[in-house]
């Protein structure tokens, strides 16, 4: 909750949200500037309102301009219109809100807020909740315009209020003393026939419930009940089940108000919803629904009258959400899009988006019930950035390599549940790189191409929860050795198996965190491990030079943990060697405090015991090495401890100092010790 919960993942800036409403004869929004347009806010005519805050929607996609209208105070300019007497321009008005949320950033959410605009956006939830039942328009022109406005603007004011409370501490403290949640749920209560508006909610519902302990006495039976309906409907489509995928995901974050007896039954059934989101096969689905897409599209392209053609283009909807969608007469509108980077006559390309975002949810919420309670909120985003979740373990160098695993462990029900959903073995088939031929129909596909980083994403998430697992579970409930070498070929094969190194940032870290944990994990079983040191080697060169510390954190702390094992072992001074001189130009040389004081960590571990390690300390010069850093470690600490790093940081640092200091007299009495 709030700007420094990391661990969550925020959606990539979208397209423009609210009716894109073109007049005959005038030119695109971008040919109006800033000042103008605000002014046409307060024109008496509801159609000219209408107009320049669908323009302001517009606009505000482009970062770039965002700066001219905030100086301009358009959140106070657009935050009265949220009320206003026309349904089209709260509609409108809500959509340019909800991109400046959304295209803005923390910092514009802040500003926001600052500016009171939750007293609007709270009033026109409440009112659209009061109203979601009746129909304020005549009901001829709501068939005319196939249109339900109360509904469509609820959709913008949620998506809204999920931006701003997702980056903002104070709008979540108005949702919970405002009683937001009754009119949230009422929404909810829609899926059936809207189920846009409900996946909207349920992202909203999933933001503003995760560390918020104050909301928790809300939810009472009734509210309770409206989540477990959603939970349980049948419908099959992806659109479904990502929204039973967040409602699982809000179900887990208010579980302290579930009773102890039913604790059991419901994390079950919130993994079994995230186990029949990860057993679809993406890759599949793509080939399958492109195929769809093809199909349909040489159907509509039969000859039509031009009287056709004029029917559809007198009766099309010009809503964000629809972009600009054409829809004759006589037929049923489909949904609103979950995305505004899809038109919603692309609803092959919606249901694809709809499953990877679903498979994605699933995979993170994972992760957070593998670490839910630990005390780092920024376990997710800078996973091992300071290696928190391995705690650094004290006098690990003189212990022969001590677990280096979290001290937590999975309860009872959630192990359960994970092993009679088979959610390991379904986490690990979606670590494999995406198919290739669904790779080449969105490669070819420029609508289809943004489906090439989602389903990267997916992998990625894979790989953490992968990770977070081995921190978690038991070796027998993962398979035991045979399965943990597999595995570990597995993990190979996706950082060796393409002619270069992988260099994708995010993929490095979530590969190199997920091997760190397994290669621990395998050690502390003396499982024998199959990469080879000409491959440790390459993959550490490749990690050291990532501009990002959680990836060089990982492949020293690999090394570490690969140098310790080949320390038991005969004949592996050479190797060692190499291992140690890699492992002191790290320590010497890395502008990261935390990065060299794992390096540090690493050779503690590696030279820690074994004539094969003393003879190899020896010929690198080892004690000399580190008696020279010692105090140049020191002084680093004193000088860029303070203000850099967190107190937890800082802690595992001094952890560091004090086993440098050991390890030096350790290494002075095997320097005495005759041969």
């Amino acid at each position: 909750m709030g700007k420094s919960r990391a661990r969550r993942f925020r959606r990539a800036p979208f397209s423009p949200a609210g009716p894109e409403q073109r007049r005959g004869g005038e030119g695109g929004p971008e040919d109006e500037p800033a000042a103008e347009l605000l002014e046409k806010l307060q024109h008496p005519s509801a159609e000219v309102r209408e107009y320049a805050c669908a323009s302001i929607s517009k606009l505000l996609q482009q970062k770039h301009v965002i700066p001219a209208f905030l100086q301009r105070d358009v959140v106070r300019c657009l935050g009265p219109l949220l009320m206003d007497h026309s349904l089209a321009v709260r509609e409108t008005a809500a959509g340019a809100l909800r991109n400046l949320s959304a295209c803005g950033g923390f910092e514009v959410c802040d500003d926001m807020v600052t500016k009171d605009i939750m007293t609007p956006l709270v009033a026109l939830l409440k009112e659209c909740s009061t109203g979601l039942d009746t129909n304020q328009l005549s009901p001829k022109k709501c068939r005319e315009m196939n249109k339900n406005y109360i509904e469509d603007i609820a959709n913008e004011a949620i998506n809204l209020l999920w931006n701003v409370c997702e980056c903002n501490n104070t709008a979540v403290s108005i949702f919970n003393k405002e009683g937001c949640l009754e009119a949230v749920l009422h929404y909810m209560k829609k899926f059936s026939t809207n189920v846009d508006l409900a996946i909207s909610v349920a992202n909203c519902l999933q933001a503003v419930t995760e560390d918020n302990p104050d909301l928790l006495s809300s939810f009472n039976v009734s509210a309770q009940h409206v989540l477990e309906t959603v939970m349980l409907c049948p419908e099959s489509t992806m659109k479904h089940i990502l929204l039973r995928t967040l409602i699982a995901g809000t179900i887990w974050n208010i579980k302290d108000t579930i009773p102890p007896g039913s604790l059991g039954s419901m994390v079950n059934a919130i993994l079994k919803i995230f186990s029949e989101s990860l057993a679809i096969d993406a890759g599949e689905t793509i080939i399958r629904m492109n195929e769809a897409e093809k199909n349909r599209l040489k159907l509509a392209a039969e000859p039509e009258t031009e009287e056709n053609m004029s029917d559809v283009r007198d009766n099309c909807v010009l809503s964000e959400d629809d972009d600009m969608e054409e829809i004759p007469k006589g037929k049923v509108k489909r949904e609103n899009d979950i995305s505004d980077l899809l038109p919603s006559d692309k609803w092959e390309l919606k249901e694809v988006t709809a499953l990877l975002m679903a498979q994605q949810t699933a995979l993170e919420i994972i992760v957070n019930m593998c670490c839910s309670e630990d005390p780092s909120d920024d376990e997710w985003e800078e996973l091992s950035s300071s290696d928190e979740s391995d705690l650094f373990m004290e006098n690990s160098y003189n212990e022969g390599g001590g677990l280096l695993m979290s001290p937590l462990c999975l309860s009872d029900e959630v192990n359960s549940a994970f092993l009679n959903n088979l959610i390991p073995k379904k986490i690990l088939e979606k670590t494999a790189f995406p198919n290739s031929v669904a790779l080449d129909i969105c490669m070819h596909n420029p609508s289809w191409k943004p489906l090439i980083k989602k389903l990267n994403a997916v992998q990625c998430r894979a790989l953490t929860c992968l990770h977070s697992i081995l921190l978690v579970s038991d070796v027998d409930c993962l398979g035991g050795a045979s399965a943990l070498q597999s595995l570990a070929q597995h993990l190979s094969q996706l950082v060796f198996s393409k002619t270069e190194l992988p260099t994708d940032t995010e993929f490095l870290e979530a590969i190199t965190s997920a091997l760190r944990a397994l290669l621990q994990t395998m050690a502390s079983k003396n499982i024998s491990q199959c990469m080879t040191s000409e491959q440790l080697l390459a993959l550490c060169e490749a990690g050291i030079h990532s501009s990002n510390a959680s990836v060089r954190v990982n492949v020293v702390s690999i090394l570490g943990i690969s140098g310790s094992v080949l320390a038991k072992g005969q004949d592996t001074a050479e190797t060692l060697k190499m291992i140690g001189k890699f492992l002191l130009e790290v320590a010497m040389k890395e502008s990261s405090l935390v990065v060299a004081g794992e390096a540090l960590d690493a050779l503690f571990d590696v030279f820690a015991d074994g004539k094969e390690a003393e003879k190899a300390a020896v010929q690198i010069k080892l004690l000399p090495a580190l008696k020279e850093f010692q105090p140049v470690f020191k002084m680093r600490m004193r000088k860029e401890g303070k203000g850099q790093y967190s107190t937890d940081q800082l802690c595992v640092l001094d952890n560091v100092k004090m086993n440098l200091r050991r390890f030096i007299a350790y290494q002075e009495t095997l320097g005495k010790t005759p041969a």
